[in-house]
């Protein structure tokens, strides 16, 4: 029940291997990639206590020695101090050109790695093992790294692409339920954005997937990666195509902005709430039939994923003051915001063409059906 997804960069290129039990056979997937037999670990606190242990056995068994750092767990996590521990502990441990660094752990960690392993000696070699839904759905895959500022998330990083994904299903059952039906907003994204007929499974698997399902699991895996697997094969740095993964995102980061990158809200439920505004706002637009957002809703209902700016608890900024957050993302270009938006389930589109008073109405709108 293992499946390989190769994304296709040139030299460059690597394999997204999707499966369960591949933490307990990480060290003969790594041992190729090594130059002499050490790896360093970034990873989280939480993590570290659910699956370094284990990941550090099947390195044992290779001859591979590992040290590791477990940083705090949770968004702040990605910020300049953590970032500056990393790469400082990094050299410390004299990891070299020539060494590889592994990230073990969810977006964050993946997120903060990947840029640590960019910059560390104008760049190292790093191998993502994600034990988000998230995470091995998405940020592992194709290459983006960074931090976030004050200004705003993601602004601060790289492009620097891994030299293996290990996507092990099996932790998926060590997550809280909440932190995998967020990693779902991620998966839903796909089917919404270029897949009909993967949104269609979903509707059909999606609840027997959250339940545990594991050959479920490694399908909505497997097809999410290899949807962007394609788009980053085609469009690396974004350009064109890529920012087609971005459904959902604009709003997303404005409201992680406004909730202050807590546990408010999650990234994965940001994603999600932000698709059904997306076609909310495609619908006012009259780009696509009223139908699809309700069946989105419908959809994220089913799942019991958040959906609507009312499930996120306490008090939100107004429609000014969350267009203002939108303004400070980085698909603005020319200071013109581009959306994503559809003109039916799986066609989407990058526009700038989107009347300002439409995203206003449309997130007064939102508020208002707040408690």
């Amino acid at each position: 029940m293992e499946n390989t997804v190769r994304v296709a960069l040139g030299a460059r290129s690597y394999d997204v291997q999707v499966g369960p039990g591949l933490i307990a056979t990480a060290g003969a997937r790594i041992a190729p990639l090594l130059d002499r037999p050490r790896v360093a670990v970034l990873t989280d606190e939480t993590v570290a206590a659910l699956h370094l242990a284990p990941l550090r056995a099947a390195l044992s068994a290779q001859g591979i020695a590992m040290s590791a750092l477990a940083l705090p767990a949770g968004e702040a996590t990605k910020s300049w101090p953590h970032f500056t521990r990393a790469v400082e502990w990094l050299l410390a441990e004299k990891i070299e050109r020539r060494d590889v660094v592994v990230a073990l752990g969810g977006g964050v960690i993946g997120d903060l790695a990947g840029f640590a392993a960019a910059v560390l000696r104008r760049g190292v070699r790093f191998v993502q093992i994600p034990t988000s839904l998230l995470a091995q759905v998405d940020s592992s895959v194709g290459g983006k790294t960074g931090i976030n500022a004050p200004q705003g998330k993601n602004l601060i990083g790289a492009f620097h692409q891994p030299s293996l994904v290990l996507a092990d299903t099996d932790v998926l059952a060590t997550l809280p339920p909440r932190d995998f039906l967020a990693g779902y907003g991620e998966v839903v994204k796909y089917g919404l954005l270029g897949d009909a007929d993967f949104f269609e499974w979903l509707e059909r698997h999606g609840p027997e997937m959250a339940a545990g399902d594991m050959a479920a699991r490694v399908e909505a895996v497997t097809r999410s990666v290899r949807m962007k697997a394609e788009i980053v094969a085609r469009d690396e740095t974004e350009q064109g195509d890529r920012a087609l993964l971005n459904l959902g995102h604009t709003f997303c980061h404005a409201l992680e902005a406004a909730t202050g990158y807590s546990d408010r809200l999650l990234h994965g439920e940001g994603v999600a709430i932000g698709c059904a505004l997306a076609f909310e706002l495609s619908a006012r637009l009259g780009l696509c039939a009223q139908e699809a957002p309700s069946r989105v809703r419908a959809h994220l209902a089913q799942m019991g994923t958040r959906r609507d700016l009312r499930d996120i608890p306490g008090d939100l900024p107004g429609a000014e003051a969350l267009l203002a957050l939108m303004a400070q993302d980085k698909k603005v270009v020319d200071g013109q915001l581009r959306f994503i938006l559809a003109r039916s389930i799986g066609q989407a589109f990058v526009t700038s063409d989107v009347p300002r008073a439409q995203v206003l109405g449309l997130l007064d709108d939102a508020l208002r059906a707040t408690p």
